[in-house]
C-alpha cells in the first residue's frame, strides 16, 4: 500500500553516552567506541549491575537559566538540548513557519523517575507538606513533548508515546501518520530517557534482566554473541525532525533521509519476554515494508532491536529469518546498543537516526563485542568494524516490556 504523501528527515538531535551531539554520536559508532562505565550518578557497590551507558559532561544550566533547570526532569533536559540540536540544523523557526502546522511527539518508557524518588524519600522522612509542589509536572511522561513544545511556540498536535523500550519508535511512527494524513507539516519527535537511579537499576537487576560484567563495562553490552548476559541501562535523547516533502522543498531544507514506513503490533504472550516463534516482531517489519509499499529486497540494512539478552537476540534473529528468509542471511545487522547501552525509551530514536545517517553516508556501524557465534544467533552481525554498504533502505526494530513491537523504515533520498 504505497502513501502518495512523502515524508523526510530534515535534522537531528543527540544526547548519549558516548556522544553530546550527533557527530560525536555518529563518530564514535563508525569507530566502535563504547560509552559505558561504572556508575557515578549514585554509590552501585551493593547493587548486582554496578554500570550504565550515563551521559558524560553534561551541564543543563549551559542551556537552560537555573529556574528552568530545576524545573525539569533530568529526561527533560535531555529533550530540550537534543530538540535544540535537531531543530537549529532543520532551521526552523516558529516566527518563520506557521507554528500551528509544527507538532511534537516524544516517547518515554518511564518519565521522570529521578523526581519520583526523590519525592517519595520526601514524603516518607518529612512529610506530605514537603513533597514539591513540582512533583507532578517533573515526572510524567508527557512533559518533554510540553517544554519542547513551549521553547520554540510549536502549537501543533502534541502528545508521547509510552510503550517501554519501543517507546521512541511509536513516537516516531505516530508523527510520520501525523503528517501523512495531513495533521501537521513538520513533527518533532523521538525519545527522551534518564532511568539510571536507585529504584530503575535495582528493578531491573531484580529481575535478572541487566548484564554483570562489573569489571568489563565497554564489553559488558554483547549482542548476539554466546557469552551475553544481560543489557546495560542507558540515558540520553534521539530527536528527529520529520517534515512533509512539499515542505521541506518550500523552504529549502537539507534533507537527511526519507521515512517511508511504519509497523506496530503486540505479541500477546508475556510481560516481558518476546514472543518465542518471533511472531509479533515479523509481523511488525511485514506491516512496514507494506505501508512502504517496497520489496523486501529493497532492505539492505537492519538496526535491531539487539538487547544483549539471552532471549531477546535469539527470538529477534528468527523474526528476522521469517521475514527474509535465505535472504537474511546476506543482510547486514548490527546492534548498536553494544556501543550506547540500552536507553529504554529512547532506543527507538537513537537507532532511527543511525539508520538515517547510514543511508545518508553508506556506512553501518559495527555490533562491537561479538567473540564468540552463538548457533542460535547466525546472521551477519556486522562484527566489531563499521562497514561500507551500497544503502537503499534501513530497517529499526524495538520491542518492548508488555509485547509491544514497532519497527521503521528510512531510506536514502532520492
Amino acid at each position: 500500500m504505497g502513501l502518495n504523501k512523502r515524508v523526510v528527515i530534515t535534522g537531528v538531535g543527540v544526547i548519549a553516552s558516548n556522544g553530546n551531539s550527533v557527530d560525536e554520536f555518529w563518530n564514535a559508532l563508525q569507530n566502535g567506541v563504547s560509552g559505558i562505565g561504572r556508575i557515578t550518578h549514585f554509590d552501585p557497590s551493593d547493587y548486582r549491575c554496578q554500570i550504565a551507558g550515563e551521559v558524560k559532561n553534561f551541564d543543563a544550566a549551559e542551556y537552560l537559566d537555573r529556574k528552568e533547570a530545576k524545573s525539569m526532569d533530568r529526561f527533560c533536559h535531555f529533550a530540550v538540548k537534543a530538540s535544540d540540536e535537531a531543530v537549529e540544523m532543520a532551521g526552523l523557526s516558529a516566527d518563520e513557519q506557521d507554528p500551528e502546522r509544527i507538532g511534537v511527539l516524544i516517547g518515554s518508557g518511564i518519565g521522570g523517575l529521578q523526581t519520583l524518588e526523590t519525592e517519595v524519600a520526601n514524603l516518607i522522612n518529612k512529610g506530605p507538606k514537603r513533597v514539591s509542589p513540582m512533583l507532578i509536572p517533573k515526572m510524567i511522561g508527557d512533559m518533554s513533548s510540553g517544554l519542547v513544545s513551549i521553547r520554540h511556540g510549536f502549537k501543533g498536535p502534541n502528545y508521547t508515546a509510552v510503550s517501554a523500550c519501543a517507546s521512541g519508535t511509536h513516537a516516531i511512527g505516530e508523527a510520520y501518520w501525523t503528517i501523512v494524513r495531513g495533521d501537521a507539516d513538520v513533527m518533532v519527535t523521538g525519545g527522551a530517557e534518564a532511568a539510571i537511579t536507585p529504584v530503575g537499576i535495582a528493578g531491573f537487576a531484580s529481575m535478572r534482566a541487566m548484564s554483570t560484567s562489573n569489571n568489563s563495562p565497554t564489553t559488558a553490552s554483547r549482542p548476539f554473541d554466546a557469552d551475553r548476559n544481560g543489557f546495560v541501562m542507558a540515558e540520553g535523547s534521539g530527536i528527529l525532525i520529520l517534515e512533509s516533502l512539499e515542505s521541506a522543498q518550500a523552504r529549502g531544507a537539507n534533507i537527511i533521509a526519507e521515512f517511508i514506513g511504519y509497523g506496530a503490533t503486540a505479541d500477546a504472550s508475556h510481560i516481558t519476554a518476546p514472543a518465542s516463534d518471533g511472531n509479533g516482531a515479523a509481523r511488525a517489519i511485514e506491516m512496514a515494508i507494506k505501508h512502504a509499499g517496497i520489496s523486501k529486497d529493497e532492505v539492505t540494512y537492519i538496526n535491531a532491536h539487539g538487547t544483549s539478552t539471552p532471549l531477546n537476540d535469539k527470538f529477534e534473529t528468527l523474526a528476522i529469518k521469517k521475514v527474509f528468509g535465505d535472504r537474511a542471511y546476506k543482510i547486514p545487522v548490527s546492534s548498536t546498543k553494544s556501543m550506547t547501552g540500552h536507553s529504554l525509551g529512547t532506543a527507538g530514536a537513537w537507532e532511527t537516526i543511525v539508520c538515517a545517517l547510514a543511508a545518508k553516508n553508506n556506512v553501518v556501524p559495527p555490533t562491537i563485542n561479538y567473540t564468540t557465534p552463538d548457533p542460535e544467533c547466525d546472521l551477519d552481525y556486522v562484527p566489531n568494524e563499521a562497514r561500507e554498504v551500497d544503502m537503499n533502505v534501513a530497517l529499526n526494530i524495538n520491542l518492548g516490556f508488555g509485547g509491544h513491537n514497532a519497527t521503521g523504515l528510512v531510506k536514502k533520498f532520492k
